[in-house]
């Protein structure tokens, strides 16, 4: 199991690389990397998400999928008590450290070691992550903003906004579409099926891309010195996920594929979204691309190490 994460995690890497070199090479501009942005938000995660519900419906995936929404929710709201605890008077260093990047590089990385069908484990979370990135991530990062021009609701009004803005993300609508497919007894036709998982396929590579693209804007030397960017990614990469793999425990011992797949998202660096709604609101944007490249280029390290322990709890070969 270890080796095919660390396999998946290198050609992640190796596609991350080619992003690197496009952008430093002129040939993809700051524009291009949000018309890439843009393909994987609106196209490409809604179709990994609707692959991941083409399984057949058993009774066992049905009542994983209520597991995995109950154990979702715990999760992600004991990693805002715990990024809150440690980064108190840091909006983004909050924001960064509680939210993972599950869609774009857990999805390949359960893919990988399992199947499409496992995707749809974690769609729950997906879907509460970004809730919660809407509204207690933007309330946060925002909090100290008072003078921010951009800024003239309050927290709980920018809350209200988001959470409104819930039900027309791609991401949601995608979830629900998947569920209905899921519950119903439809077969779609097999040139709609394959489009969706051609669509589907993009998915690491463009999300790759802009992590390189990410990476190409930053100042290397001066980012590998700043010692709070370590001290967000232990928190977002170890402690995060070991608390996660505890409480995962509880859950009954025959979900062994759910709990991997859960501890997998849980465990990714830090998602790309905290560089969106920090450049979106002022919020030290190159600050958030930092937590967002020295995190992932950690995972490397942190992410087989965690996988290979919940595969030694749990009794996985």
């Amino acid at each position: 199991m270890i080796t095919t994460i660390l396999q998946q995690i290198i050609i992640m890497f190796i596609l991350a690389a080619v992003g690197y070199l496009l952008f430093r090479g002129g040939k993809i501009s700051t524009e291009g990397s949000k018309s890439i942005g843009n393909i994987l938000l609106y196209v490409s995660l809604p179709c990994v998400i609707v692959n991941g519900f083409l399984v057949e419906k058993t009774e066992e995936r049905l009542a994983g999928l209520g597991w995995s929404a109950l154990a979702a929710a715990i999760i992600l709201l004991l990693s805002i008590v715990i990024a809150r605890l440690f980064f108190k008077k840091d909006g983004v260093a909050s924001f960064a450290a509680a939210f993972s990047n599950p869609g774009f590089y857990g999805v390949p990385l359960i893919v990988a070691q399992f199947s499409d069908g496992a995707v749809f484990y974690i769609a729950a979370f997906i879907a509460f992550l970004n809730l919660l990135q809407w509204s207690w991530g933007v309330s946060v990062l925002v909090a100290d903003k008072a003078g921010n021009p951009k800024v003239r609701e309050s927290a709980g009004e920018m809350a209200a906004k988001w959470a409104k803005k819930l039900f027309k993300a791609p991401f949601f609508v995608a979830i629900v579409i998947g569920i209905l497919l899921f519950l119903l007894p439809v077969t779609l036709p097999a040139v709609i099926d394959k489009s969706i998982d051609f669509l589907a396929n993009l998915n690491t590579p463009l999300a790759m891309f802009v992590t390189g693209i990410y990476l190409a804007q930053t100042d290397i030397k001066k980012m590998f010195l700043r010692g709070r960017l370590y001290a967000i990614s232990i928190l977002r990469l170890m402690i995060i996920p070991l608390v996660a793999m505890v409480f995962l425990c509880l859950l009954p011992a025959s979900m062994t594929e759910l709990k991997m797949a859960l501890l997998i998202a849980a465990a990714c660096p830090v998602g790309t979204n905290v560089a969106v709604y920090a450049q979106l609101y002022d919020c030290d944007y190159p600050y958030a691309v930092e937590t967002v490249v020295i995190s992932t280029l950690l995972s490397i390290v942190t992410i087989p190490v965690i996988v290979g322990m919940g595969s030694w709890f749990w009794g996985i070969v």
